[in-house]
């Protein structure tokens, strides 16, 4: 008997010693009363939309925390009950807690009996993750665990820790706290869970991955059913209430927001550096400057979801019906058979090569390599496929597809409501949309000319010859027309509407080229143009953003806007940190009669023109003006449309301009670029809360430009000698030109 009470005696006296070494900080030192006040959690920065949606987040772990008027009563009793029923009643250690753990675990060897950890506890883990110290590690930090959570318990309220831990507790997936829990989960704040998502959540905690619902969904039921009955068995819950909703499928509505998925991805990308530029830029309450991925700053934007909604929708559909007729185009050749360059240049892109390279292998190794089959996930437009292919064949796999580019924006003030800058951002990382993404513009750069001609005194009436000039000065350069003809006189404003190439260089000409240039800096084109005559066929460089942005011009009564994207910057807390307001509605372009009649001209091209399937396919009823762009060997298709409240354009084309269709009856602006426009706007015009957009009008004329306005397109050319010989053989002019209907004004 006294050797027993000698070894108790012993054993308590080595306990604490221990402890009182722990304490003082001989395993390292334990977070003070002041380190846990001054606990910050890692905080997901949210990106919304100007109709308040959440876009996406910027993180490293994905976390963004919940107040507690925020947590359902129901979500709080099933923690409880399941991981620490006597939390109102211990200080952060429940000692009969600890003794049942070590009668079972150490006299009726029982490895079920768990650990014994209170909910404080486990918030000191979470909140001081356990250092490595080989065979003291479990010991030492059980210790630290114990002593920390009755440090929390002096400084926080039971409700304070309760909102601790559910915000910093993981539930695997990357996603830590409850609100991102029941968002990834159930598609919901954490206020609108029930019972059974509450049970689910809660259950998950004692094995993120075993009871994970998405990845094991039978033993995620088996768990929740068990949170249940603990609920049942501590007065939560009725036997009745128990046993119906046991009975109940286990139904989730799982929904991953990666930087990859969700919506406006290209967008949340290219937003990204700007955002990092302007904390390196902004300090924090601590004087340091603010993180991105760790500050939980509120980002809003000037997105509409809803508008993003319809335009990926857009251009989803339509790539992957253009994709089905690429495909079909080229079933029996590939669309880089004649310039082996493209296969080669991607090869030499991939992180894959660039690997093989610095390692030292030589080019006949590498291509060896090339041709291992391997296991991998590929995109198609029937969904993500797992595969056993050679990264040879994955990239000619990927050089078949098509890409696109759209973005919508607000005229008046430069609100950028929508921005798709690929067809899948997990597998084409390219934005098109991005400014310093430049192709060459073809016929949407017309307007630009002609808005530069009117000002410098050429009317919309003058007529033109289309007849073909070579231009010995610029290397005998030759422009042509698509349809070949080179016959009779085009009036200005007929030749915009029919996209007549000879005309058009002729108009610049008649402008000058620098003159042209200037108007295209003035409407907000930042990129630089080349003084040649070939820009008036569209031969620039320039960004789908640039363009749109130049277009703004004409709907806005000639005055300059710039494209923006963020409408303010709010802390965690909602303090206000940056306001973004327009700063470019005094910059004018061009004057206001000068908008005014390209405005008309443009709705031409909508009406009688290139883009007249907008009113035949789409059977669009809008007031619409807009101009269709097609380049050189079908690389590059575009359309850009205005309406009063919307201008947005489309780009479509491979990443690599040698990969094309090889006629215009596919590879012009209004087949590849055009629909994606049409069916964008089919779904504003089909929603109640877009009517302002399209029931819109442009402004009426403030100045009399009917007479400008009222000629014919175009005009035969005739000798006198034709004009005699028809008048005596009784002949009516032959119809072969475009259809010449005169016009008043609208």
């Amino acid at each position: 008997m006294k050797i027993a009470g000698a070894t108790l005696a012993l054993g308590l006296l080595l306990a604490l010693g221990f402890y009182t070494m722990v304490l003082w900080g001989f395993f390292g030192t334990i977070p003070d009363t002041e380190d846990i006040l001054n606990y910050q959690n890692n905080t997901a920065s949210e990106i919304y939309s100007s109709d308040g949606v959440l876009l996406g987040k910027y993180y490293l772990q994905e976390r963004t925390n919940a107040s507690f008027d925020d947590i359902p009563t129901h979500l709080i009793d099933a923690l409880i009950a399941t991981e620490d029923v006597r939390f109102y009643q211990h200080q952060g250690i429940d000692y009969l807690s600890l003794v049942r753990v070590a009668i079972k675990s150490i006299i009726l060897r029982d490895q079920s009996s768990g650990g014994g950890s209170t909910l404080t506890q486990q918030l000191a883990k979470n909140l001081f993750p356990r250092n490595g110290l080989g065979i003291m590690a479990l010991p030492v930090n059980k210790v630290k665990e114990m002593i920390v959570a009755r440090r929390i318990e002096q400084v926080y309220s039971k409700e304070e820790i309760i909102t601790l831990y559910l915000n910093t507790v993981s539930f695997g997936h990357n996603s830590f706290g409850i609100e991102t829990a029941s968002v990834r989960f159930f598609n919901k704040k954490p206020e609108q869970l029930d019972v059974l998502e509450s049970a689910v959540l809660v259950g998950m905690l004692k094995a993120t991955t075993l009871y994970n619902p998405v990845r094991n969904p039978d033993r995620s039921l088996e768990r929740r059913n068990v949170v249940i009955s603990q609920m049942e068995k501590y007065g939560f819950l009725y036997q009745t209430e128990s046993d119906s909703l046991k009975q109940l499928p286990l139904d989730i509505d799982f929904t991953l927001t990666s930087h990859n998925e969700g919506i406006a991805t290209y967008f949340r990308e290219y937003l990204r550096p700007q955002l990092q530029e302007w904390c390196e830029n902004h300090q924090n309450e601590s004087g340091k400057p603010y993180n991105l991925y760790t500050d939980g700053l509120k980002i809003h934007t000037t997105i509409d979801s809803r508008l993003q909604n319809f335009a990926e929708n857009a251009v989803t559909e339509h790539m992957m019906q253009l994709q089905k007729v690429f495909n079909e185009h080229w079933k029996n050749s590939r669309p880089w058979s004649k310039n082996r360059n493209s296969l080669i240049t991607a090869i030499h892109k991939t992180d894959r090569y660039r690997n093989l390279k610095s390692q030292g292998l030589s080019e006949e190794e590498i291509q060896a390599r090339f041709k291992e089959p391997l296991p991998m996930k590929i995109f198609t437009w029937e969904g993500e496929k797992e595969v056993e292919m050679s990264p040879l064949d994955s990239i000619k796999h990927y050089l078949y597809f098509l890409n696109a580019g759209f973005m919508a924006m607000s005229p008046s003030d430069g609100s950028i409501l929508a921005w798709v800058g690929g067809i899948n951002h997990k597998y084409f990382k390219y934005d098109h949309v991005n400014i310093g993404t430049k192709r060459q513009v073809g016929s949407i750069f017309k307007p630009v000319v002609y808005a530069a001609a009117l000002e410098n005194g050429v009317k919309p009436c003058d007529f033109v010859s289309s007849r073909r000039v070579t231009y010995t000065n610029f290397d005998d350069w030759t422009p042509g027309n698509a349809d070949e003809n080179y016959d009779g006189y085009y009036s200005v404003q007929g030749a915009l509407t029919h996209s007549v190439n000879t005309v058009s260089v002729k108009v610049l000409k008649r402008t000058k080229i620098k003159n042209a240039v200037t108007m295209a800096h003035k409407m907000g084109i930042e990129s630089e143009i080349p003084e040649v005559p070939s820009i008036a066929l569209g031969t620039p460089n320039l960004s789908l953003f640039e363009m749109v942005g130049a277009y703004s011009s004409f709907a806005n009564q000639g005055k300059m806007v710039r494209p923006k994207f963020l409408s303010r910057i709010e802390s965690n807390d909602g303090t206000l940190l940056e306001e973004y307001n327009s700063d470019s509605k005094n910059q004018r372009a061009m004057s206001e009669r000068t908008a005014e009649l390209m405005l008309q001209m443009l709705r031409q091209v909508v009406d009688r023109g290139t883009a007249t399937r907008l009113r035949t396919q789409y059977n669009l009823k809008n007031d619409i003006a807009g101009k269709t762009g097609t380049t050189q060997s079908h690389a590059d298709g575009w359309f850009i449309g205005l309406t009063p409240e919307l201008v947005a354009g489309a780009w479509v084309g491979s990443d690599d301009p040698n990969i094309h269709f090889r006629t215009i009856t596919y590879g012009q602006g209004a087949a590849m670029a055009l629909p994606i426009w049409g069916l964008f706007m089919q779904q504003v015009n089909g929603s109640k809360e877009f009517r302002n957009i399209s029931r819109a009008k442009f402004d009426p004329v403030t100045y009399p430009l009917d007479e400008l306005l009222d000629c014919e397109d175009y005009k035969e050319r005739r000798s006198v000698s034709d004009i005699f010989k028809r008048i005596l053989s009784g002949k009516k002019k032959p119809d072969n030109s475009p259809k010449t209907k005169r016009r008043k004004y609208r």
